[in-house]
């Protein structure tokens, strides 16, 4: 990315609204403003009526301009906001012009990663940005807008400068090593260590649920042909996604939907029943089935109550955990085998019927339960929300076991500086303090052009 140029692109959904945003970022955005609405001082922040005519002197739009010098734009750069009717063929025209006048389009997130570059936002805001416009619960938004307000920056920040002072003072022994290292008391290393270990490990703690508000609970159903996976699947979306059929089977390839269980989004997947079967498509179906179950966060297992317990089939067993594996026993509406009693004892288990339409609140329930409560972000506390930030506090933590492992048993105290000094890079790359462009530019290139 070139810092020299003025990048533009639309900062509006594309299609037809009342108002359409373009947005310009860069040196050039003073002179533009001159050049197409004649203003050769604009006053910043100072929404401004003109027309917008391009080079040729065509009449494209009544607009509203905005100047923004850098001090205060959300790039860190001059930049220019134009407003104008939302038709789509206005706004291409204003970009075309604009690209004319020596502007380029913007890479997706270019607006964010220059403000990140320039200093405006750390990383984790920046990441917050995009989680922000996904954000599909209270609860998910709650924690993207906790983190662009900055509340995991300052608890990182605040971790790092903490491992600092302990590191200042370990290298100080080092200087002058006639002075001992205090083993005990209020100046003492060890406890101040131990103390950040735990707080470092509270916080990588939150990760799980962040990462389960940020990109929604990863569910599979699964089951033997003809349990009613479908039609569970049915009544949990509201709307006939699958097809429900009395012929074994109907499922061949899996269907992907999304539904809701306060505070989280489930994205599930409706498989292939799990049978012996010696057809090809069939098999590849299974196989299928057996990969989704081996990456999902919850596997809903769809049993007919009303017959014998299923035999799985080889590698299901395997899979099927009492920590994600919630089991439910469909048919209530007709007489139960007494051969279930007892059946997967341990595991959590719903009883419901997909015809009646009855046990769908505990399963919700039980959903919940399985997943755990997201206390620390209902209270409004700082959490993790990304498997980056997991892999930064993991990576951490082993680091600051070993400097306290090397402490406790009199170790050189260079040994415990250079693990300590490891820990707070690894923190930092959590706020962005990476010498890293190609990893930067592959988390921009994840947000939208325009933003």
């Amino acid at each position: 990315m070139d810092n020299s140029e003025t990048f533009t692109a639309l900062s509006t959904p594309h299609g037809e609204s009342a108002i359409g945003i373009v947005r310009c970022s860069g040196q050039l955005c003073k002179s533009l403003t001159s050049n197409i609405f004649g203003d050769h001082s604009p006053a910043p922040r100072l929404a401004t009526v003109s027309n917008y005519k391009n080079q040729k002197g065509k009449f494209l739009d009544q607009v509203v301009y905005t100047y923004l010098e850098a001090e205060k734009s959300y790039t860190g750069d001059p930049m220019l906001e134009i407003s104008c009717h939302g038709n789509p063929f206005v706004l291409q025209n204003i970009l075309e012009d604009l690209v004319e006048r020596g502007c380029r389009l913007a890479q997706p997130g270019e607006f964010t990663q220059t403000a990140f570059l320039n200093g405006k936002l750390d990383l984790s805001q920046a990441e917050a940005v995009v989680d922000l416009i996904k954000a599909r619960t209270d609860l998910s938004f709650k924690a993207a807008a906790h983190q662009l307000k900055g509340s995991l920056s300052r608890r990182v920040n605040s971790l790092v400068e903490a491992l600092l002072q302990i590191v200042a003072e370990i290298e100080a022994y080092i200087d002058f090593p006639e002075e001992d290292l205090p083993s005990e008391g209020d100046s003492a290393p060890c406890p101040k260590l131990s103390h950040l270990l735990n707080e470092i490990s509270q916080l990588s703690d939150t990760a799980q649920t962040g990462i389960f508000l940020r990109d929604g609970v990863q569910a599979i159903i699964v089951g033997k042909p003809n349990a009613g996976k479908s039609s569970i699947l049915n009544r949990l979306l509201g709307e006939p996604r699958a097809i429900v059929s009395e012929e074994p089977g109907t499922t061949r390839d899996y269907i992907e939907a999304s539904f809701f269980v306060n505070p989280y989004r489930i994205n599930i997947i409706d498989t292939a029943g799990i049978y012996e079967t010696e057809d090809l498509i069939g098999k590849e179906g299974i196989r299928k089935t057996l990969e989704q179950m081996a990456l999902s966060d919850i596997i809903i297992l769809t049993i007919d109550s009303s017959e014998p317990p299923p035999k799985f089939i080889p590698n299901v067993s395997k899979l099927l955990l009492p920590e994600k594996t919630l089991v439910i026993k469909n048919k209530s509406d007709l007489e139960p085998c007494p051969k279930l009693t007892g059946f997967m004892k341990g595991f959590p288990q719903v009883i419901l019927s997909a015809l009646k339409t009855t046990g769908f609140d505990q399963l919700k329930n039980e959903i919940r339960k399985l997943l755990g409560g997201p206390t620390a972000s209902e209270k409004g506390d700082v959490i993790a929300v990304s498997a980056r930030h997991h892999t930064a506090l993991l990576k951490t933590e082993d680091d600051l076991k070993n400097a306290l492992s090397l402490l406790e048993s009199d170790k050189p105290a260079e040994l415990v500086a250079s693990h300590l000094r490891e820990g707070i890079a690894n923190l930092e790359t959590i706020v962005g303090k990476i010498d890293n462009e190609r990893m930067l530019d592959k988390l921009f290139a994840q947000f939208c052009i325009g933003k």
